[in-house]
């Protein structure tokens, strides 16, 4: 009978589980996977999956109807825009304000301290940065640069990401020397182990205020507004603040 009881409330569990679909900024590739664990240890019906890639290719997405179901994007312009053709449908929503850094591996002889003389190097033949038409990291790269007066000076060195993770990717393998990326993975326990790095200041880009939603998808499936939610939670605010972001409202 007890066999017969546990089997009853194993089927009633599956029958409600649910697969939430989220696309998200490459730059929380590992400040929402912790955020996404956490909250399937917490309602282990639920199942997260998590999609990573440029905030622009992933807005063309879900503008094109992609099947997510909350959209997390590193520009809170892309979310403004899809709630404005009603793509989403919550209110776009900041969850985090981004930060730019040069890096390099620490068994490189270059100091990305000594930006953006560093960038002039000889020794420099590689630089990563996102494709800035894209990706809102690489669009704050690119601004940092001309705001340094450097970009036409080192444009030919350019390696240019997909995403803020490829192109911190690119520094970490070598195929590039020095690369700007998010703060949030230069803090990653991987890149921390083996790279160095600069933060950039803030007054030299446009700020990165980043947004989220729940999608037109996403209306049709009960528990995406549990997940949505719980990105506002103390649990996972303190996750994001662990990767470098400052949180809304908590700016220095």
């Amino acid at each position: 009978m007890r066999t017969l009881l546990f089997l009853l409330l194993g089927l009633f569990s599956l029958a409600h589980a649910e697969l939430i679909r989220v696309f998200a900024a490459s730059d929380l590739q590992f400040a929402l996977r912790e955020i996404a664990s956490l909250y399937m240890k917490k309602y282990p019906e639920d199942k997260v999956e998590l999609v990573l890639g440029s905030s622009g290719k992933g807005y063309a997405q879900v503008r094109a109807g992609a099947p997510f179901h909350i959209y997390f994007s590193a520009n809170m312009k892309y979310v403004e825009e899809l709630y404005k053709e009603g793509h989403i449908i919550t209110k776009p929503k900041p969850y985090a304000i981004g930060r730019i850094v040069v890096w390099t591996r620490k068994d490189s002889p270059l100091d990305p301290s000594k930006f953006p003389e560093v960038l002039l190097d000889p020794k420099v033949r590689r630089i990563a940065i996102a494709n800035w038409e894209h990706a809102p990291y690489g669009q704050a790269a690119k601004e940092a640069l001309e705001a340094y007066g450097v970009f036409d000076r080192v444009r030919n060195k350019f390696v240019l990401g997909e995403n803020i993770s490829q192109t911190a990717s690119f520094v970490y393998s070598g195929a590039a020397d020095i690369g700007i990326i998010a703060l949030s993975l230069a803090l990653a326990p991987e890149l921390q182990a083996k790279g160095k790095y600069w933060l950039i200041p803030e007054d030299k880009h446009e700020r990165l205020e980043q947004g989220y939603g729940i999608t037109k998808e996403g209306g049709k499936v009960k528990n995406a507004r549990r997940f949505y939610d719980f990105i506002g939670s103390p649990e996972a605010r303190r996750i994001f603040v662990k990767y470098g972001f400052v949180l809304p409202g908590e700016e220095r």
